[in-house]
């Protein structure tokens, strides 16, 4: 009669032969670590396929309002533009340079004739600091979720390594109970831990690449109002009004 393999009878059931079925019989911890894994997973696929739609939905709206603001010879021009203009980050950064000079210089706009007096230097300044206040306050908002990939990227593995190390601990305590030391009894246990670290870097490798790359979408974005805001600047002093 064969006896079985000694390994297998320490172990007290089947050898996992596949990843699969690795997780299937893993311990209730290990399970819980990935369970935690496959949440943060969804959360930062989620995050960056709604941000890339965001982003490019801003960056075609934007590019479009630019090139017919460059287009218009005359602010108040730009103003009717602006009201038929979908409302995108470009639109209010000019919204509130049009505002803010429509408070400086009540019925400014509507004189075509150049006979209101300009700005004056320190309110040229002011109108600077509106512009990055508001370029600032788009970047906040077309940032939200974006730093939770950073974060992302960071935890897993750290959660991984935790699932791991219990998980090699929880192996090392079967094989001193059962009493047997041989490779065989150790490798399953070590495996199944070793499923955690896999599971934590394919959730923290994504994530972190996606937060690079909407990061250095963001960066463009806010350099490309910082360059309108000048346009704007510009488009005064042209006219007479700065």
């Amino acid at each position: 009669m064969i006896e079985a393999p000694p390994s297998l009878v320490q172990l007290g059931g089947a050898v996992p032969t596949s990843p699969a079925d690795m997780i299937l019989q893993a311990s209730l911890v290990t399970k819980i670590v990935l369970g935690v894994l496959a949440v943060l997973s969804l959360a930062s696929w989620a995050i960056m396929l709604a941000k890339w739609l965001q982003f490019r939905r801003v960056e075609r709206a934007g590019r479009a309002f630019v090139r017919e603001f460059g287009r218009a010879p005359m602010l108040d021009m730009s103003v009717e533009l602006m009201r038929r203009t979908p409302s995108s980050p470009f639109t209010r950064v000019f919204s509130r340079a049009v505002n803010f000079f429509a408070e400086m210089k009540p019925g400014a706009l509507r004189d075509r004739s150049g006979g209101s007096s300009p700005l004056s230097a320190s309110q040229v300044e002011a109108l600077r600091l509106v512009l990055d206040a508001e370029t600032g306050e788009e970047r906040d908002r077309l940032s939200r979720f974006v730093p939770s990939l950073a974060t992302i990227g960071s935890v897993s593995p750290l959660i991984g390594l935790f699932g791991t190390v219990l998980g090699v601990i929880d192996a090392f305590i079967g094989v001193a109970v059962k009493g047997s030391g041989n490779l065989g009894a150790v490798a399953p246990g070590v495996a199944e831990a070793l499923t955690a670290t896999a599971a934590a870097l394919a959730v923290a490798i994504p994530a972190v690449f996606g937060y690079n790359i909407l990061a250095n979408r963001l960066n463009r974005l806010e350099s490309e109002l910082d360059g309108f805001g000048t346009e704007i600047i510009a488009m005064m002093v042209r006219e007479g009004r700065i």
